[in-house]
């Protein structure tokens, strides 16, 4: 591997903002924040919005859409206007 052209890659504290929760893993990532961490060590902290923790992907909730609301909106709009089809489709 060539010196000098590699980013730093260190242990960095990444935090859910909705959960709280926290991991430690290794990013090139830096920030003015820092945390000490279960070892007694004090690593970078990086808030982000969504972990595995939160995401409803991995949680299994389940977001309500207003999709009907939107369709009557639509509607509302632009009525139930159809456009032709052209020759051929």
């Amino acid at each position: 591997m060539k010196t000098g052209i590699h980013p730093d890659y260190h242990p960095v504290v990444f935090q859910d903002a909705n959960t709280g929760s926290m991991f430690l893993t290794r990013s090139t990532v830096t920030s003015g924040r820092t945390i000490t961490w279960e070892d007694g060590n004090e690593y970078p902290l990086i808030v982000v919005d969504v972990t595995s923790e939160s995401h409803p992907f991995w949680t299994g909730a389940q977001r309500i859409l207003d999709t009907a609301g939107r369709v009557e909106k639509f509607r509302q709009r632009y009525g139930n206007r159809v456009r032709p089809r052209a020759k051929g489709q």
